[in-house]
């Protein structure tokens, strides 16, 4: 699977199996997040497996978090922001998507959360006082259960086309396709 073809087969997935992610593949997607670019290179990132049955449940106490439970694995992206002040929170993004990516490509799926109380997260899980939790990530083998709430959401909220969010030389002045890539 190219880069591209893991852009369009990317889902949030909200319904795991109990099937563990190999270790193999875990490592992948953990090297994918630490090649990501970073800011001076100063790469301000901390990325936490979390597999234990006992701290996902912890995790999963976000209002919208419930599933981490059953996600086997739920990765805490942390970020220092006294490393990189500035750029902490974006270089963690760019880390995180290229994750999302590689899991993909694995065969495995993945959502991002960012319904945690940090506080209790940075208790379960030891981080210091330096870093900041900026999302977790769910990772493993969807479910075969339906999950009608993202179902409805995709239902309802179509995407948006490439001339409704891009736009050539000034904002608001649309690009125009010359090539339909949506699938």
């Amino acid at each position: 699977m190219d880069v591209f073809e893991a852009v369009q087969e990317r889902r949030s997935i909200r319904v795991y199996q109990d099937t563990p992610v190999p270790r193999e593949k875990l490592e992948k997607i953990l090297e994918a997040a630490r090649l990501a670019p970073s800011a001076r290179n100063i790469e301000p990132w901390h990325f936490i497996a979390v597999t234990d049955n006992e701290k996902r449940k912890i995790l999963s106490k976000g209002r919208f978090a419930k599933f981490l439970a059953e996600a086997p694995v739920v990765i805490v992206a942390c970020g220092d922001k006294e490393a990189s002040p500035d750029w902490y929170a974006i270089d963690v993004a760019l880390a995180v998507e290229n994750m999302v990516l590689t899991a993909t490509s694995e065969g495995l799926s993945t959502c991002c959360v960012g319904s945690f109380e940090e506080k209790e997260v940075k208790e379960t899980v030891k981080v210091p006082d330096n870093f900041e939790v900026l999302l977790l990530l769910a990772v493993g083998y969807a479910g075969e259960k339906l999950d009608l709430s993202s179902k409805l959401l995709h239902l309802m909220r179509s995407r948006k086309t490439l001339s409704e969010v891009a736009s050539e030389e000034t904002f608001g002045q649309h690009l125009v396709p010359q090539k339909v890539t949506e699938p």
